[in-house]
This record gives structure tokens, sequence and C-alpha cells, in this order.
């Protein structure tokens, strides 16, 4: 029963909220018809008027007729509804009752949408000529897609330089052009076949095959600049690369690929390397690598992941120096000579307070090809000595005293690819030439003409050539790989007790003859 109680009770409150909605919807009604009512009556003046002026243009557009002239029709079309009407400000509806009104009023016109308002004056009706302005032209240029392709195995980082105008470059940025559908297709193919699965590994007989192919050898020869025992490591043969990398050869190993290699990283060298040297003693020793780029990089044997010490050999902090040959002192593991492709010879040190490059010598008119210093032991001192080889077809004597060759060797006709002292006698020193030329000089006897000379059979060019530690056989290495090994008479490589002393007068001898060519040279100046 209290269920019923309360339904009628809800059906009571709801029968009177319906009543109040439709009373207070019936007294909205009665007040909006009230003010149309009104709104009415405030528009009858407002019509008779508007049928005043109709009829005074009807009568205009009569004359006109009569004249031969048609009326143009108005550019402002007439508003679209038909209850939207043309108002005049009182002050404009007497002047069209007097006739006279001014030419520049403004009437007011309803759209059919009530809430936008547009003003016309009779000046805006066609009736007088557009008047046309100057506009500026805005030029946009849109450059075409950048496609970059980049196929080295390991990518150089490399410092950016800061530009002045990157700040205008942000202000104005230009829009990328939208991808062709061809170029689409390009990097689709290009995506394709970087997923594809890995070549399959080779075996060993594959790789015995490809290792003695002409190809491979060929690549192998221009790939590798020098290659070189380690000193104090008999079995170990390393190499420099074309890429910047430093490679080891085990001759133990049945392998004929390197047992190590450096890494391609700016930790190490990112250019050609010319030149690697092991310097030290049997139990503390390095390796010393320098690449074109003026870099020298110091190496453990053990370990050629990651150089022990880097170093940029810089001239008067200008350039890099171009290191295409080196040379240390015997028993000096700081101090070293270099030869760079411009022509200039450079004296550097490794460590202390003046690393790096400490003097220039100049003399040659080519690429320095080969540099060695004096290494024959004796009564005398002569470890300031040292000679190079050039593609300027000479061999220049030069000290470290002075930066001026002491004597040039001119009896080559090709390019002198290098050079070597003696390893046991003090004024016997050996060169190579383009021509197949093996020359033996000793200055004891003649610094005109070489003591002697044979060439290999066939003119190829030599472009290495090495002692033995005994002095008594040489090895030289021409550009088709062949190495050829020559044994060196006794009255030639051993030297006689008074090399040393006869040595230093040839020096004297040559310094004096030096000084007198520079004062002749300065005397002819002035005249």
């Amino acid at each position: 029963m209290s269920d019923k109680s309360e339904l009628k009770a809800e059906l009571e409150r709801k029968k009177q909220r319906l009543a109040q909605i439709r009373e207070e919807k019936k007294r909205k009604e009665e007040e909006r018809k009230k003010k149309e009512t009104d709104q009415k009556k405030e528009a009858v003046a407002p019509v008779q008027e508007e049928s005043d002026l109709e009829k005074k243009r009807r009568e205009a557009e009569a004359l006109l007729q009569s004249m031969g002239l048609t009326p143009e029709s108005p550019i402002v079309p007439p508003p679209l509804s038909p209850s939207s009407k043309s108002v005049s400000t009182p002050s404009e509806a007497g002047s069209q009752d007097s006739g006279d009104g001014p030419v520049g009023s403004r009437t007011l016109h309803w759209d059919t949408d009530p809430s936008v308002l547009q003003l016309h004056s009779d000046s805006d009706l066609g009736r007088g000529p557009i008047k046309l302005g100057m506009a500026k032209i805005t030029q946009v240029d849109f450059p075409p897609r950048e496609i970059v392709t980049y196929t080295k195995e390991t990518q150089t980082p490399v410092m950016a330089q800061p530009k002045e105008d990157d700040e205008e470059e942000d202000d104005a940025v230009t829009p990328k052009p939208p991808i062709e559908p061809e170029e689409e297709k390009i990097l689709k193919k290009d995506e394709e076949n970087d997923s594809k699965a890995p070549p399959h590994e080779l075996t060993e007989e594959e790789k015995q095959q490809i290792l003695h192919t002409e190809e491979f050898l060929s690549f192998f020869d221009h790939s590798t600049r020098i290659a070189t025992f380690a000193k104090f490591h008999p079995n170990l043969v390393v190499g420099g690369t074309y890429s910047g990398q430093i490679v080891l050869w085990d001759n133990r190993s049945n392998k004929r690929t390197p047992v190590q290699r450096t890494p391609l990283s700016a930790a190490a060298h990112t250019h050609p390397v010319y030149c690697v040297n092991v310097v030290g003693t049997q139990n503390a020793h390095n390796l010393i690598s320098i690449s074109t780029d003026g870099k020298i990089c110091s190496w453990s044997l053990d370990m050629l992941s990651h150089p022990q010490d880097s170093m940029e050999l810089v001239h008067k902090q200008s350039k890099a120096v171009a290191v295409t040959s080196m040379s240390f002192p015997v028993g000096d593991v700081n101090n070293f000579v270099v030869g760079s492709e411009e022509g200039s010879v450079y004296t550097a040190c490794r460590h202390g307070s003046k690393a790096g490059i400490s003097e220039m010598f100049e003399g040659h008119q080519g690429p320095i090809t080969g540099i060695h210093c004096h290494a024959a032991v004796g009564a005398v001192d002569f470890s300031h000595l040292f000679v190079t080889s050039s593609f300027d077809w000479t061999v220049k004597l030069w000290t470290t005293k002075n930066n001026k060759p002491l004597y040039s060797f001119e009896d080559n006709s090709d390019y002198v690819y290098d050079v070597m002292w003696s390893p046991t006698h003090p004024a016997l020193f050996a060169c190579v030439d383009g021509m197949g030329r093996l020359d033996l000089w000793n200055l004891n006897n003649d610094t005109e003409v070489p003591t002697a000379s044979i060439s290999v059979e066939g003119n190829p060019a030599l472009n290495r050539v090495r002692w033995t530690h005994s002095g008594r056989e040489i090895a030289v290495g021409d550009s088709e790989g062949q190495i050829v090994i020559y044994d060196v008479g006794e009255q030639i490589a051993v030297p006689r007790n008074d090399e040393w002393a006869r040595f230093g007068r040839t020096l004297a001898e040559i310094n004096a003859n030096r000084a007198d060519a520079e004062e002749e040279a300065a005397a002819r100046i002035p005249a």
C-alpha cells in the first residue's frame, strides 16, 4: 500500500510540474505576440517612406527611358529575403523627401543573415572607375631535394665549424619539396637491399682461392702502403694501409690475413699511413705510425685496438704536415725527422715541453720519398747527419745543425724512391731510382759519382732499399712486387779503421765548399 501511495504522490507532483510548464510557455507566447505587434506598428512609417522612394525611382526610370537611356542595374543585389527592407536614417529620409539630398548618402541593407550588416554607398554601385593599387611581389625559391649517399665502412666524426649566419638560416627555413614517386621507389629499393640477409661466410678453401687471384694481389698492392718486420719480434710483420689501418701479420700462423688490425676511428688514423717504425729496447718498445694528415700514434704490439698516445704534427700552428717518410736516430726514441709531400724536411720530438715539429729544412723541389738518419756507430758521432731522396731526381745530405742541405747528389735521371745509410760504414749509403738502378755512394772516395751501380733486369722502378745488420747484403724491392738481394764486396762494405776520421775531413771539405758557394752567391746579388 505504501508503494501505491508513493506512486500516486509522484504522479501528482509531475502533473503539477506539467501545468506550471504549460502556463510558463503560454505566458512567453503572449509576450512574443505582443512584441511582434509593437514591431509592426513601428515599421508602418518606414514602409510609407519606402513606397514614396519607389515611386520617385520609377518616375526617374521612365524619364530616362523616354530619353533613350537604359538605367544601369546596381552592382549590389537587392535583398533576397522578402521580409528584408531598406531602412533609411531619419536625416536621410528628410533629404530624400526634399529631393535634393547629398550624392554620398549611405543606405543600410540587411542581408539574409540578420547577424551581418553591409553598408554600401552610392560610390560603391559601380558608377565610378575602379581604383587599382600597386602590389608587392614576393619571390620564393624552392631548392631541389638534396640526395646524399655514403659508402664508407665507418663514418669519421668531424667537428662542425660554427657559421656566422646560422641565426639567419634558422629564421628563414625553406620548406622541403615533396618526394617524387620515383624517388620513393628508389628509397624503397635501397631499404630492401639493406634489409637483405648478410652474405654467407667463406670456407677456408674459398678464401685461399681468393687470396691467390690476380685481383686480390693487385688490390693488396695498392691498399698496403708499407710493410716492415717488427723490431725485437722476428715473426711479426707490420703494415700501413691506404685506409689508415695498421695491420699485423704473424708468420707462425697458418692465416695469410692479418692477426691484428687497428680500428677505423677518429682516435686512430683516417688517412693513408706511409710510415711505421718500432723504436725502443727489447723490454720497452713501441710501434710509431704517422699518416698523411700529420697524425702520429704510438701503439703497443700486444694491443692495436687503441693507440697509447697520439699527436698532430703542425708547423707553426698553420697547416698539418703531410708526412711521407720518417726516421729515428740510433738509440733515440724521442727525437725524429720526417719528410713531407711539399718537399720540406722537419725535425720533431714526441715528448716534453716542445713536443711536435721543431724546425723546418728546405732544399728539395718535390715530395720526399725516403729519409734515413746516420746509423753507423764508431769513434766519431755522426748521428746529426741524415740523407733524403725525392721526386726531384736528387739525394741530399743534411745536418740537424743547419736548415740548408750540406750537399746534393745529382747523378740520377729519374725519381729517387729510397735511400739508406750503411749500418756499419760511416760514409756509405745506398739509393734506388725509377729506372731500376741501385747506387752505392762512399763519400770518402767520391761525392760526384757513385762508387758502385747496378741495374735490375727489365729496369723496373725500384721503390725500397734495405741493408742487413751486417752491412754485407742489400735488398731492393720493385714496383712489380719482386725482391732482389745483392752481396756487397768487402772492399766496399767493410770499413777500415780510419774511415771515421776520413769522413770527418770529408764533411769539413763539404762545409767549406758550401760556405764559399754562399759567399759567391751573396757577392753576386749586389752586382
